[in-house]
């Protein structure tokens, strides 16, 4: 069974915060600790799965085994409300770590609704990546569009080629009562809310910056973009590749500050790419430490005191990945309470407090300091690009410099 889920040499902490489905199954081999919250972080974050099973003499084959087949029984669970005719449908990702509390939170406030509709629903980790929602948009007619679509980043919702289409007929309404959105995305710096009343949000993803000061070796600690592009930080860096929609918002946003040199420059700073679980530990490996990691802002929390990992808000703003909702104006009716569900407070908060992924609503403190800005490439950027091309051409020349190509 091919497993693209984890590493067995991931520890036990970053298994359970991803995957929740790891705990009752750990639980069954006779590791009772991790049933508490605060033993995970602590013995989980120093043993690896690998390393668990061999000493409680487990066979590790079919241990993961039986997991990949836990989390794919969860992660493809398609829900339906109950058996009325009319169908209403959502689909979408979500940030791996607060998928599961929104989701009980929704089954939660579902069982207090009275449709008079079938409410399907199938909202999936961000680790599964992106493959499978293109696939249900794509060949798909205005009717049979899903009437909820929750997604990060711009790999999706901006693809003139496949979405285009529905965004010229202008099917989809910000159905939210949120007039202003949180002061820190609504100020003379910055402004999310869609001024076309299309695109919905209802928070983001930002990346900041991870500095090992034992490996800086007399260069100062990087603190803006504009820092980390300086040669000295060349082949230093571990950049987020294979987290799709946080690198696209870091080469888009690359290129807008500094054109095509800056995505050059960008580029030369690789030294690895690696998942951000394994950014936080990277201080303990022998060889290939990186100076710098940009990873999301909800690994700092992961951060062991005293060590020499320093977190870093970049001056000029932390590079965002926005959380989009689209939903179709046709069936407002039966979308409003939903949608004021996903912009509520209550989500907002898990959001913010459970993920560290600030949140728009206005009235939730996000526990971000004041001084602390964010990058966004901004609505009239999006109109004037095809931002789906601009992606590509900025992977293009990204990775021709990483072949030593340019």
């Amino acid at each position: 069974m091919k497993n693209k889920y984890f590493n067995i040499k991931d520890s036990l902490y970053d298994i359970t915060e991803k995957y929740e489905q790891a705990i009752d199954l750990l639980i069954s081999i006779g590791l009772d600790q991790i049933k508490e919250e605060k033993m995970r972080s602590t013995l989980g974050k120093s043993i690896s799965l690998e390393e668990v099973l061999k000493l409680k003499k487990i066979n590790v084959d079919a241990f993961v085994a039986q997991l990949i087949e836990k989390i794919e029984s969860t992660e493809n669970d398609v829900y339906l409300s109950s058996k009325q005719k009319d169908v209403v449908k959502i689909i979408g990702i979500l940030p791996c770590p607060v998928k599961i509390p929104l989701i009980e939170a929704f089954q939660k406030w579902l069982e207090e609704q009275n449709f008079d509709f079938s409410l399907e629903y199938e909202l999936k980790a961000a680790s599964i990546g992106i493959d499978w929602l293109e696939d249900a948009l794509k060949e798909t007619s205005e009717e049979k569009l899903p009437d909820i679509l929750i997604s990060a980043g711009f790999d999706i919702f901006f693809d003139k080629k496949l979405f285009n289409r529905y965004k010229e007929k202008n099917i989809f309404e910000d159905m939210t009562d949120l007039s202003q959105y949180n002061q820190e995305f609504d100020n003379d710096t910055i402004k999310l809310k869609d001024p076309n009343n299309q695109y919905s949000m209802i928070g983001v993803v930002p990346a900041v910056f991870l500095v090992n000061e034992k490996e800086l070796k007399g260069r100062k600690k990087p603190t803006s973009w504009e820092d980390l592009l300086n040669p000295e930080f060349e082949n230093s860096v571990s950049l987020p590749v294979r987290d799709f929609d946080l690198f696209h918002a870091i080469l888009l946003n690359i290129y807008k500050l500094y054109g095509q040199e800056g995505i050059k420059r960008l580029a030369k700073t690789l030294q690895s790419s690696m998942h951000p679980s394994q950014m936080v530990k990277s201080y303990r490996k022998k060889s290939e430490k990186p100076v710098v990691t940009i990873m999301p802002y909800f690994f700092t929390k992961m951060l062991i005191p005293a060590t020499s990992m320093t977190s870093i808000w970049p001056k000029e703003g932390a590079i965002i990945s926005p959380i989009f909702l689209l939903s179709k104006k046709s069936k407002k009716e039966k979308l409003k309470p939903i949608v004021d569900f996903f912009a509520s407070k209550q989500v907002g908060e898990i959001l913010s407090h459970n993920g560290k992924f600030p949140s728009v609503h206005p009235e939730i403190d996000n526990r971000i300091q004041k001084e602390n800005k964010y990058l966004w490439i901004g609505w009239d950027y999006i109109e004037k690009n095809d931002i789906t091309s601009l992606i590509k051409k900025c992977e293009e020349i990204f990775e021709s410099v990483v072949k030593g190509e340019k």
